[in-house]
């Protein structure tokens, strides 16, 4: 379907989402948000795509938070509304059930911040800015950034970023964790293709089973995680690509997985 606020096209099995407001630093307003999620569900249903990597348009922003203009208008009502429709989003991403790699090519600031951490993985350009600022405006973060921050880098560096509402650096964002990759601004899509590839090389039902355990483990007691894991194990072992895999690696070959 046509986007006025997104890029999309579809190259080698990998999905490339462009939030397309780069006049607005890719702010998230209602429509992207609306737009995003049936894209996604679409990407969710289209077999052709292993992976997605999502990016922003423009050389300054991945996504530079939530629109103000919209925001500031708002009912507390309207409020926590708002605030439910972007977690939902964002939890659509977390569980795809096929990686999304954040491109962040720039500023990724409050809710632009909270959807990178949505994505599977976070390769950075050496410009980009993280930051979650929002208690500068009188609010906190809204779509699960006071969930997923402390997750990613721990209670005490998440609670620093955002009580003091200052942003940091792509080189910071690596060594506390909230970043994968800082590569060169011009090599920020080839890396995320490359790491893309690697997954794709390998059996599209273990990846999608090994991030559901991943994802819903860390929600768990280590006991239930584990059981989880035990069960999704199990599954990949009714599957052709396990026998397939396993064969491949005895003939010493490599694998050609199927999906099934």
């Amino acid at each position: 379907m046509p986007y006025e606020t997104l890029l999309y096209e579809k190259r080698g099995g990998i999905a490339y989402i462009t939030i397309n407001r780069p006049e607005k630093l890719n702010a998230l307003n209602r429509q992207v948000m609306d737009e995003l999620s049936a894209c996604l569900e679409g990407i969710r249903h289209d077999a052709e795509v292993r992976v997605a990597i999502l990016t922003g348009a423009g050389e300054k922003a991945f996504a530079a938070g939530a629109d103000l203009s919209e925001l500031a208008v708002q009912t507390p009502l309207q409020g926590k509304e708002t605030s439910r429709r972007g977690q939902r989003l964002l939890d659509a991403i977390e569980n795809l059930g096929k990686p999304v790699i954040a491109a962040v090519n720039g500023y990724a600031l409050g809710g632009g911040c909270e959807l990178a951490m949505a994505c599977t993985l976070r390769l950075a350009a050496d410009n980009a800015r993280f930051g979650q600022p929002e208690v500068k405006l009188g609010i906190i973060p809204g779509y699960a950034g006071t969930q997923r921050l402390p997750r990613l880098v721990g209670k005490g560096r998440a609670l620093e970023l955002i009580l003091t509402g200052e942003p940091i650096s792509a080189q910071e964002a690596y060594r506390i964790g909230l970043v994968n990759q800082v590569v060169a601004r011009q090599e920020l899509i080839p890396a995320c293709e490359t790491m893309a590839r690697k997954i794709m090389a390998n059996a599209p039902l273990a990846v999608r089973f090994a991030m559901e355990a991943v994802n819903h483990g860390c929600e768990m007691t280590a006991a239930e995680g584990q059981f989880l894991e035990a069960t999704l194990f199990g599954l990949c072992c009714t599957t052709e690509d396990m026998k397939e895999g396993t064969r491949a690696f005895l003939e010493k070959r490599p694998a050609r997985f199927s999906g099934k």
